[in-house]
């Protein structure tokens, strides 16, 4: 069973600059999904699109400089989907889906509610619009790994200063009751807490203030799946040794 990363880079060329693919090389990841390239097809160069011993699939936003995902594999996938079928949001570049087998992984990037009420109307859109296929999903038969920057930080210990946040985009009530439905109405699982109960682990720092130097963070990134492969899951670590993006990738081996 494979060992999976995702990792929001906050620009692909800003993290190829900082080093991302040589640490990725090193890494003997089976599975990579990225988020937020920040490039359009034109803009990506033979190492972005197929970085030795992977091959890449992308899904762009029509937006230059906006969002975007990709998703990297050893292997080739017996299946790819690029978008989830919802015309907004497909248009934003958000969703990669591969099949490899009996498993599929996805490279996701949910939107940010943070910077106006018209994005944060958006975001509450994009989740009722997500909200079934994820059921699709978990009712597929199939294991199923999404991978991904969800915007939205779940419970209290997720985030370092949650009463200071309790009106901000990304711990409303609405938003962490959406990701506790997933969790315990459709069946999906949170993999890294249910291997990682620690307080204070978090995958996304502020550029403000201090907040890197603080570890005032969020946890926004996740690996949610179905029950068979979660169960499967035995260790996780988020990388912080060396920064390529305002977001930490977050690695999970399953066995």
């Amino acid at each position: 069973m494979p060992r999976i990363i995702s990792a929001n880079l906050n620009g692909i060329r800003s993290a190829a600059r900082k080093g991302f693919f040589e640490w990725m090389a090193k890494q003997s990841a089976d599975f990579i999904c990225v988020q937020e390239l920040k490039a359009q097809a034109a803009d990506m160069t033979p190492e972005f699109l197929a970085p030795e011993g992977y091959t890449g699939h992308f899904h762009y936003a029509e937006k230059k400089g906006y969002s975007g995902v990709g998703l990297y594999s050893k292997r080739k996938p017996n299946a790819v989907r690029i978008g989830f079928g919802n015309p907004e949001f497909d248009a934003e570049g958000r969703y990669v889906e591969c099949d490899f087998g009996d498993l599929t992984v996805i490279s996701l990037y949910c939107p940010s509610g943070s910077s106006s009420e018209e994005r944060q109307i958006a975001k509450f859109r994009f989740m009722e619009a997500f909200l079934p296929h994820l059921q699709q999903l978990r009712e597929s038969g199939r294991e199923v790994v999404i991978c991904g920057d969800w915007n939205i930080a779940h419970q209290e210990r997720d985030l370092k200063n949650w009463k200071g946040n309790k009106k901000n985009s990304g711990f409303l009530p609405e938003e962490r009751a959406w990701l506790t439905h997933l969790f315990e109405q459709v069946g999906l699982v949170d993999v890294f807490r249910q291997v990682d109960q620690r307080e204070e682990q978090y995958t996304w720092w502020s550029n403000r203030g201090q907040a890197w130097a603080k570890n005032v963070g969020w946890r926004i990134d996740y690996h949610i799946s179905t029950p068979g492969i979660a169960a499967n899951a035995h260790a996780v670590a988020i990388y912080k040794d060396e920064r390529f993006s305002d977001h930490a990738p977050l690695t999970i081996d399953y066995t």
